[in-house]
């Protein structure tokens, strides 16, 4: 047996769940499959699709295609509004159904598993054959209207690289022997990590496509990349296993927490910003006593919504709606502290510093961001108890949310903008539920 043989092995499938979020409402509505649909934040023109389905991607629409755009493109599109409980349901669903053919190992987001195939496993035919029944099982537990694509490579960058190259419903492997040719037609957005700021960084240096990217060697993919990312990947690219097979590079340390929000039309103002500023914040710190973290800084964020005559006059930023904006953030550093009213109070001193002026009229997104997040073990108690009892008050708010939803108790602040804020789609992370809710 050849030595090249001998090694072709995969240690690893990427699942890539297809179109996920459309393909889960197409699956919950059967009278919407075969037909083009796009999942959206809210019900207005001006917003983006956050997913499309097949049917519609073949019309050219996609992710980021404006509302209004996919309306023009196909009058017939069924517009559905996200639904974040719901999807995250579904992939939990899913990776018990992924579970009954092979253990997931890792899960990089919310439509994304990756398994790790030991022994044997990693043998092709076998490797296959486990990934033929990852698909079954997805299809007889979860739903027959949810369809994924499979990389299998010998680390997990590449498995994700293949993951992509055959949708939907696609099945690709990369063996070692087939490195790095495999991949040479491929473009170099098509590598995980390389988006399109350091596409252009990597166009300034001569590195165009990817024949001239793979005929680099490890000193010379360390120089472009001028870290040991180079050295990584140019290991990684060949089929290697560098140690972390690919992962993103971790601290373990989480270091922030937050939400923002794009605001309805009823809430572009001082005081509808203010009430789902406020909102925000009640949902931040209530994951920070859920996660059990405090925090020791705070930083909130606040676009404005600009006329054509004032972005002429202003320097201002375009949106991804097409709204056009200038932006407003500051931070306060304080005392370690979990409660919820003591952060409000910052918020509000923060709050009361924003920009004034007729530029400063329309707030059309707002974020709140705690960060310094510091563990409860490592938190040091002051030395004096709180004499207005503060956690305690958090606390007693934390045990009726959780029971009833999260915002059956909270100050009178947010009370406007109570139903405003809702949990939103996450891309990059399954969310969590604490009690009755996802946040």
């Amino acid at each position: 047996m050849s030595e090249s043989h001998s090694t072709d092995r995969f240690g690893f499938l990427h699942i890539d769940l297809n179109s996920f979020f459309a393909s889960v409402e197409q699956q919950i509505h059967p009278e919407y499959r075969g037909r083009p649909l796009a999942v959206v934040p809210t019900m207005a023109d001006t917003t983006c699709c956050i997913a499309a389905s097949y049917e519609a991607k073949a019309l050219g629409i996609k992710t980021g295609t404006q509302v209004g755009e996919a309306k023009r493109i196909c009058p017939e599109i069924v517009l559905i509004a996200g639904n974040h409980e719901v999807y995250a349901e579904y992939s939990h669903r899913i990776a018990k159904a992924v579970e009954l053919a092979c253990p997931v190992a890792h899960t990089p987001s919310i439509d994304e598993m990756v398994c790790q195939l030991m022994g044997r496993e990693q043998e092709p035919p076998r490797a296959r054959k486990i990934a033929l029944e990852v698909k079954q099982s997805i299809y007889r537990n979860a739903g027959e209207a949810l369809r994924c694509s499979i990389g299998m490579a010998p680390n997990r960058y590449l498995a994700k690289i293949a993951s992509d190259m055959q949708k939907p419903d696609g099945l690709i492997g990369l063996l070692p022997s087939q490195l790095p040719r495999a991949i040479a037609h491929l473009e170099l957005r098509d590598l995980p990590g390389v988006g399109a700021r350091t596409e252009v960084r990597l166009n300034a240096k001569g590195i165009t496509t990817m024949p001239q990217l793979l005929a680099l060697d490890r000193e010379g993919m360390h120089k472009l990349w001028d870290s040991v990312w180079g050295d990584r990947l140019y290991h990684w690219l060949r089929g290697a296993d560098s140690g972390d097979d690919g992962a993103p590079v971790s601290t373990g340390i989480q270091k922030s927490l937050g939400h923002s929000h794009v605001l309805g039309p009823e809430h572009r103002s001082q005081q509808g910003a203010w009430a789902v500023a406020h909102k925000l914040l009640h949902k931040a710190a209530m994951r920070l006593r859920m996660e059990k973290f405090y925090t020791g800084s705070l930083a909130v964020t606040i676009r404005f919504q600009l006329t054509r005559e004032q972005a002429e006059r202003m320097k201002s930023k375009k949106h991804f709606s097409g709204i056009k904006h200038s932006g407003w953030a500051m931070e306060a550093r304080f005392r370690d502290c979990q409660d919820t009213l003591t952060l409000l109070e910052v918020l509000r001193s923060l709050w009361a510093q924003r920009p004034q002026g007729p530029e400063f009229n329309k707030p059309f997104f707002v974020g709140v961001t705690l960060r310094n997040l510091i563990p409860e073990s490592e938190h040091q108690a002051e030395l004096f108890a709180d004499p207005t009892n503060r956690d305690q008050l958090s606390t007693t708010m934390d045990k009726l949310n959780l029971k009833y939803g999260h915002t059956t108790l909270h100050f009178a602040g947010m009370l406007p903008a109570r139903e405003a804020a809702p949990t939103r789609i996450a891309f990059t992370q399954i969310p969590v539920q604490y009690g009755v809710d996802y946040m």
